[in-house]
């Protein structure tokens, strides 16, 4: 606009070409600074202590999972609870895991693409999720790491609590099953994947009876709260969004587990998140005390 008496006209700055990385450094400076980024730390971060301390977490994970339930012979209390949980379904009128699964038997390459993603994208995507927040976002990786540690150790005192019998297993005549007459099939058994629990040392390791609550729908859930605020693409928003039902797809059509495990997955993530929240609540605030000054000899 040019002023009376003025030979001159004012012109906008030229604009800054800034990285994405940039911009969202000073967008996470700046909310930061007005308080309205709540789930920010900051916080040193080693990729080789990350990659180590999940390992030993995994390992401790796995040593505890797989002495509960089925290790210790709990095939009868397994069962009882597995009886426990269809008879709730049925009371409520969702008891459809059999009718579902019936459907799509006559497909062995369909149930087979299924039998790979139960048993492959749960830790592929989980462990994509966690190498993006530690390069992308790790401002906020702490948070989240903690939120998937937790719910995962609430799991363990779900499996050891309520060993369950999975669905695939309650008409299995072997070690492990209930040769009942529910009318369930075990696709990995029956039509094949990258791997089998009937397996000699798949089969001795692992838990038969860890089901709940269901890891597979937690750790996808959690994908989907880490990765969907994120994503730019509407093809990307949606496949995100997606993931999680196409694990509990996976996880009903394959009778790994009933969609009551689901749920509690469910919960399990709702616990994990509340109590990585009051830990990194609890760290603020002792931070925010600074050090105890010395009383005056």
């Amino acid at each position: 606009m040019t002023e009376p008496g003025s030979d001159t006209v004012d012109q906008d700055p030229d604009p800054i070409d800034l990285t994405d990385a940039e911009i969202e450094a000073a967008d996470d400076a700046e909310q930061v600074a007005h308080g309205a980024r709540d789930d920010v730390t900051h916080v040193r971060l080693h990729w080789w202590v990350e990659v180590v301390a999940m390992m030993v977490l995994y390992l401790v994970y796995s040593a505890i999972r797989n002495n509960f339930g089925s290790a210790t012979g709990n095939e009868i209390r397994a069962f009882t609870n597995a009886r426990r949980v269809v008879g709730f379904e049925r009371h409520v009128g969702l008891f459809f895991e059999e009718n579902f699964q019936d459907f799509f038997l006559g497909h062995r390459f369909y149930l087979q693409f299924w039998n790979v993603f139960y048993g492959s994208f749960h830790f592929w995507v989980t462990g994509f999720a966690l190498i993006y927040l530690f390069r992308k976002q790790p401002a906020r990786y702490s948070f989240w790491r903690n939120t998937i540690v937790l719910t995962t150790l609430l799991a363990l005192i779900g499996f050891a609590w309520f060993p369950l019998m999975p669905p695939r297993l309650l008409d299995d005549c072997g070690q492990f099953g209930a040769c009942a007459s529910y009318g369930f099939v075990d696709t990995l058994a029956q039509y094949g994947g990258l791997w089998s629990f009937d397996s000699g040392t798949m089969e001795q390791i692992s838990n038969q009876y860890a089901a709940m609550p269901s890891l597979h729908f937690a750790w996808s859930s959690w994908v989907f709260l880490v990765l969907f605020p994120h994503m730019k693409h509407s093809w990307s928003r949606i496949a995100i969004a997606a993931y999680p039902w196409m694990t509990l797809y996976a996880i009903v059509v394959t009778a790994n587990h009933y969609w009551l495990d689901a749920l509690g997955g469910a919960l399990a993530l709702a616990g994990g998140f509340s109590l990585a929240w009051l830990l990194r609540e609890g760290g603020r605030r002792l931070r925010s005390r600074g050090p105890v000054a010395s009383a005056p000899a």
